[in-house]
């Protein structure tokens, strides 16, 4: 199954409390939250992965 990574935002203006992310199994292995910006506030430096 491909890896889901849970990610929140902490900008403090941003309304998203959390967001999932699903990969393919294409997605290349080195693939870090700091690929990704905030559907909500458009913020890359706001994001943090969710340890479960």
């Amino acid at each position: 199954m491909p890896k889901t990574l849970e990610v929140k935002c902490t900008e403090s203006e941003c309304e998203l409390d959390m967001f999932e992310l699903h990969y393919t199994y294409d997605m290349p292995e080195e693939t870090t939250v700091a690929d990704f910006s905030c559907p909500y506030c458009g913020s890359t430096d706001g994001l943090e992965e969710i340890a479960l």
